[in-house]
């Protein structure tokens, strides 16, 4: 990635942080006093239309940030991330979660992506981002105790080409947990994705995609079993998994998808399934040998998967360009 194209990315996020409406809040109203503002609610998150993509579009800024300090939009990105990420908004944050009636608030794929963001700050030698990683510790620590609290008493996996899926977020998690050394969580999401996943066999590709998919999630659950299983264990699981890899044929998987209308927000969504599959394609084959024949193809395909995403990512819709940008700094990771 050119210094230009993190400019134009960054571009889409910094449009859309702090754009409160439209808006999709997702919360519970126990009472007359909930009925806020986006922005009383989520001081630091209540734009990019809703809570998570407003937390996955910090996260951009500050990847862009470390991965390409110079570009045009550096500057703007920073006093945007220092308006945004203070220790009072983040408290405002944290509270909320403190609530009954919103301890489930975007499990798990908000608390995933917020993860992911505290792990890009972790360890960042840079002043403004050292002020930013203290902000966020108590939502931190907040989500990982929601997180820790939950998966033991969730018995069976979610699975959905949409937001609950889960394997995609125990795969952020886990990369999480690594970075900032939890033990702990990373032991139970090991454990848990063993329970969940270890024994399917002989995976369906034919029902993928739906028509609303951002997420395939055949292919999360193999890009979470990548980070569990040593490079044996998961070649062999994923022939059992997803037997057909081997050689293409029929599999629905390997072929990008079209988006008849990126002004539909739901429709839109294909044009990240293009972009998650990329990056996932991308891990699987990672963690296959050289000698693997199915990593070429993942590899052919993941390239192929990214180009088609990029088409539809600055259509000049806010439906798409308020998240897409996203997805496509994280299959460029």
């Amino acid at each position: 990635m050119l210094d230009e194209q993190a400019a134009k990315l960054s571009q889409l996020a910094l449009a859309g942080i702090e754009r409160e409406y439209p808006n999709k809040p997702a919360n519970v109203m126990a009472s007359e006093k909930d009925v806020l503002s986006p922005k009383q609610m989520h001081p630091a998150f209540y734009g990019c239309f809703d809570w998570h993509s407003s937390v996955h579009g910090h996260w951009m800024l500050i990847k862009l940030l470390k991965s390409h300090p110079q570009h045009a939009n550096a500057s703007a990105s920073r006093a945007m991330l220092s308006r945004s990420l203070t220790a009072e908004n983040l408290i405002v944050e944290t509270k909320y979660f403190d609530q009954p009636e919103n301890k489930s608030f975007e499990r798990m794929y908000g608390w995933a992506w917020f993860l992911t963001l505290v792990a890009e700050l972790h360890g960042w030698d840079d002043p403004q981002a050292k002020q930013w990683r203290v902000a966020v510790q108590p939502l931190e620590a907040k989500i990982v105790e929601l997180t820790k609290a939950y998966l033991p008493r969730l018995s069976y996996p979610i699975r959905t080409g949409v937001h609950p899926d889960v394997a995609f977020a125990l795969g952020q998690t886990y990369d999480y947990a690594i970075i900032v050394k939890d033990e702990e969580l990373k032991t139970l999401i090991a454990k848990r994705a063993m329970d969940y996943y270890s024994n399917d066999r002989n995976y369906n590709t034919t029902y993928e995609p739906s028509g609303e998919d951002f997420f395939s999630p055949s292919l999360n659950e193999a890009d979470l079993m990548r980070r569990i299983l040593p490079q044996a264990e998961f070649a062999k699981w994923l022939t059992g998994f997803l037997p057909d890899l081997k050689t293409g044929a029929n599999n629905r998987l390997l072929v990008p998808v079209e988006v008849s209308d990126v002004t539909d927000g739901k429709l839109v969504h294909l044009a990240g399934l293009n972009l998650s599959r990329a990056w996932c394609m991308r891990g699987i084959a990672s963690h296959l040998a050289e000698n693997d024949p199915r990593k070429e193809l993942l590899e052919n395909s993941y390239r192929d998967h990214l180009q088609a995403g990029l088409r539809y990512v600055f259509s000049g819709h806010y439906e798409g360009e308020h998240w897409l940008g996203t997805f496509v700094a994280y299959a460029n990771l």
